[in-house]
């Protein structure tokens, strides 16, 4: 009958593998926070705007995701795709990007390739295929006119329609160059009227109690009054 001691012996070297590789998933998850970290330190430089933007948009998505009963395997992605979303910009000039003015009709063709130009970087990281593809479709319409796939209801990811709704609103609210950002109740009430058409209605109704709740908060970081005038 084996002793104990023979009983570890012969178990020792399949141990010591295990926690080699637990030791490098440990390492590559790391790894890889420190590149999602860093790509968003690389929005902040290129655009701080859309890097702080990108940060908000991180907490709500969970709470949205959370409320509407996804997976707890499903928040990571979301998260990852609401800081690094619009990373693809970084391949869009600083001309259309920082324009005052409307967007001809071939600069607008290019700003709307930032999506897959934030999939095609994102998708090169083992473990971030779901979050690629929520950053790719996050312009997406729920009635299927958005872009770039013409995706409608239910084949949008149901990240990039939580993403979607988080994004436009983050955007009403915030200054821009070109124009001041919207009180609260204007930004809810252009939600609400575009629920249906480019926005999925289930994630409108989650999001707009929780935009709610932090209104004030919100408002402060953005540097705008939720009150203020149109």
């Amino acid at each position: 009958m084996a002793s104990f001691a023979d009983e570890y012996l012969a178990r020792a070297p399949a141990v010591a593998t295990n926690l080699r590789v637990k030791e490098l998933e440990e390492q590559q998850h790391t790894l890889l926070r420190s590149v999602i970290c860093a790509f968003n330190q690389l929005l902040d430089l290129r655009d701080l705007n859309t890097g702080v933007h990108s940060t908000r948009l991180a907490e709500w998505v969970v709470r949205v995701g959370r409320q509407m009963g996804l997976a707890e395997a499903d928040f990571y992605p979301l998260e990852v795709a609401a800081l690094l979303h619009d990373i693809g910009k970084i391949g869009v000039p600083d001309s259309i990007l920082r324009k005052d003015g409307k967007l001809t009709d071939e600069e607008r063709a290019k700003m709307n390739k930032h999506p897959e130009y934030s999939w095609s970087i994102l998708r090169l990281f083992a473990g971030l295929e779901k979050a690629s593809l929520y950053a790719l479709h996050h312009h997406e319409n729920y009635d299927g006119t958005g872009y770039p796939g013409g995706l409608k209801g239910n084949e949008i990811p149901i990240g990039s329609r939580i993403v979607s709704v988080i994004d436009a609103y983050d955007a009403m609210i915030s200054n821009r160059c070109y124009r001041r950002g919207l009180p609260h109740e204007e930004a809810v009430r252009r939600l609400l009227a575009s629920s249906g058409t480019q926005f999925d209605p289930a994630v409108v109704q989650s999001f707009i109690g929780i935009a709610k709740e932090e209104v004030e908060e919100v408002f402060a970081a953005t540097g705008t009054s939720p009150s203020a005038t149109i």
